[in-house]
């Protein structure tokens, strides 16, 4: 293979790999305090969550110990009211636990343990679909990281072309 091809090639599978490449956020939910009862009522996780944007395909992260707290998916009206009815899913009684956010819109959790959600052991968040922003992922008591979005088709073709160029004039 010619020296042109080799670098034609080479630049077609790195804009296919970074074009399938999926951007994924790993969110530690409470980051230091976990999921517990929170020492601020509800309020520890709203501000928790108003710091971040929430992705298909991101990874939520209920830190928490067995058989002291659990979580359960549920609707609006049943996070309200800290009530299990029409609960989706299953109650998941050990930790931690990893939920991946596999579709977009509202995301309700709550911990069905006593009167812990209550007392504000409960999560709301809003999750938007694959190829808008991304959120920055912050590791429990670290700097943002960066969390690059995949390569749109268009410059995946583009990288190609310049691949191309580049061999080109070898």
């Amino acid at each position: 293979m010619d020296r042109a091809s080799c670098m034609f090639v080479c630049g077609a599978i790195f804009a296919i790999m970074l074009n399938c490449a999926s951007a994924q956020t790993v969110h530690v939910v409470g980051d230091g305090i976990g999921w517990d009862i929170p020492p601020n009522t509800y309020v520890s996780y709203i501000n928790w969550a108003s710091g971040r944007i929430f992705m298909v395909g991101d990874i939520l992260v209920f830190n928490f110990m067995t058989n002291q707290h659990d979580v359960l998916q549920v609707p609006q009206a049943s996070y309200t009211a800290c009530s299990q009815d029409n609960a989706i899913g299953g109650v998941i009684t050990t930790g931690p636990a990893n939920i991946t956010l596999d579709s977009a819109g509202d995301h309700h959790y709550i911990c069905t343990v006593g009167r812990h959600c209550l007392a504000g052991q409960r999560l709301a968040i809003t999750v938007s679909s694959a190829g808008g922003p991304t959120a920055a992922m912050v590791p429990p008591g670290g700097t943002a990281q960066p969390n690059f979005a995949p390569a749109s088709l268009a410059t995946s073709f583009l990288l190609i072309l310049v691949s191309a160029g580049i061999a080109l004039t070898f």
